[in-house]
């Protein structure tokens, strides 16, 4: 099955951090989850900890110019 799963962290209108984060089937809209953060140091924290657990399950990172170069 091919699937997708994404995250950023992105400032706020009132200067917190959101991580973002964005799965599902390639394809598909999937699903959307959001996390707030009083501090920016928190969310990449937990940035670092996904990217950790999704490497464990077979995940590989893609940049924009791989992307064509993936199966």
């Amino acid at each position: 099955m091919a699937r997708f799963y994404a995250m950023s962290i992105d400032p706020t209108l009132f200067g917190d951090a959101c991580l973002t984060r964005r799965w599902g089937r390639i394809g598909a809209k999937g699903q959307i989850k959001t996390h707030l953060f009083e501090r920016e140091q928190d969310a990449v924290e937990l940035f670092l900890d996904l990217i950790r657990q999704k490497r464990g399950r077979g995940y590989a990172t893609v940049t924009p110019d791989r992307r064509s170069a993936v199966p």
